[in-house]
């Protein structure tokens, strides 16, 4: 499989400092040299590339948004989006692995942990010598997490949990899980806590791996939990407040898959405009064609337009202002924006992009996660319409 890594500067519609120049030269030249010859034998086997993921803590990968003082890098959610979007640019796996890790199981903890609980576990998480999962959806409780059917019930000094999680990435290979269950079933979202799960506790396993359209090479699986018995210690947060807290891991998580999303798109449009000038119809490159040019346009226009979106929702973030709809905003725009790019891709490519010796298949399978994973497309239009709302009240 040939990945475009090269990438038409114009794309980017707003400056980088020097820091954030050296840094996504050094994820790209990382990418090029460790990820992108592997990409199509992670994908077929649905291996997970711990190794490089490994390394990808080393550089500091795995601890972007957190402060130096609890062993991550010290940047914001600006430098976490230009990462995150430098490796899904070669491989969706591996950023959606590095997204999730950050923004929810370590951010959870970040955000809802007391001290003692950070300074246990942060370190440990942003250095990459531990993978953190996060477990909100259930077989029955996606967008609706009042129908969570996943209990903990407290026991002396211990709470018991019971239930399962769905669809959860890094399932098979995190260190630790930060995990919503019932308290309290009669209060609905309002008598659900998070608790940190560490792997090997007794009574919790991960369960079935899926078996995927794309984002083939990240671990996505279900979490058991079989009267597991944790220390009351590992209450995350207060009780009752785990889904108020998980609100707030979404508002940055949703950054994360924009993030993503521009990453699967951008690749997919370089690939695209290598090909176009490469392949030749009627005595010329198709990219001399009126029709080709439209259409790449319309995708390189509306990439840009999405990632100001995300990066007007990181800004923000880093300035510690509430980001509820523009987060929503961005995550909406960007992956739906993708799913065309990567689509139009595939029909530039012809049936090129219907077979495995060339990039744009590959995308266009990976992008579709990016319109369901931390909420549907019609869940962040609910978002964004109740946010709106409160600004323009009824007046009746």
């Amino acid at each position: 499989m040939s990945v475009a890594l090269e990438t038409n500067e114009s794309l980017y519609p707003f400056v980088l400092t020097e820091e954030q120049e050296a840094l996504r030269r050094e994820i790209r030249e990382f990418a090029a040299r460790e990820i992108a010859p592997n990409v199509m034998k992670w994908d077929e086997a649905s291996e997970f590339p711990l190794d490089v993921v490994k390394k990808l803590g080393q550089m500091g990968l795995l601890g972007v948004i957190f402060p130096p003082e609890y062993g991550g890098a010290g940047l914001g959610y600006v430098d976490y989006v230009l990462a995150i979007e430098e490796l899904a640019a070669v491989d969706g796996s591996i950023g959606i692995i590095v997204a999730a890790h950050n923004s929810l199981g370590t951010n959870h903890i970040f955000l809802a942990g007391n001290e003692t609980q950070k300074k246990k576990y942060v370190p440990r998480l942003a250095s990459g010598e531990w993978l953190a999962a996060w477990g909100l959806t259930e077989p029955g409780a996606g967008s609706d997490a009042s129908n969570s059917r996943t209990t903990a019930v407290k026991k002396g000094d211990r709470y018991v949990l019971n239930g399962n999680k769905t669809f959860i990435t890094n399932g098979h290979y995190a260190d630790l899980a930060v995990v919503r269950a019932s308290t309290d079933k009669s209060k609905g979202t309002h008598g659900l806590s998070a608790f940190v799960v560490e792997k090997g506790t007794k009574g919790f396993r991960p369960g079935k791996k899926e078996n995927k359209l794309g984002l083939r090479a990240s671990d996505t699986s279900e979490l058991i939990f079989e009267d597991c018995e944790i220390p009351e210690e590992n209450l995350l947060g207060a009780e009752g407040e785990g889904f108020i807290d998980a609100m707030r891991v979404l508002d940055g998580g949703r950054i994360s898959i924009a993030a993503l999303a521009l990453g699967i798109g951008r690749g997919a449009l370089d690939a695209t405009l290598k090909y176009v000038k490469e392949r030749r119809q009627f005595g010329k490159a198709i990219a001399e064609f009126q029709g080709i040019q439209w259409k790449l346009a319309d995708m390189a226009t509306e990439l840009d337009a999405a990632r100001l979106l995300t990066q007007r929702a990181a800004v923000l973030k880093d300035a510690g202002r509430k980001v509820t709809r523009e987060s929503s905003m961005a995550k909406l725009f960007s992956s739906e924006v993708a799913v065309r790019i990567c689509d139009d891709a595939v029909q530039l490519f012809g049936g090129y992009g219907f077979i495995k010796d060339y990039p744009a298949e590959k995308y266009y399978r990976d992008v579709k996660l990016c319109t369901i994973g931390e909420g549907t497309s019609e869940i962040q239009r609910m978002v964004i319409a109740r946010e709106i709302l409160k600004v323009y009240p009824s007046r009746g």
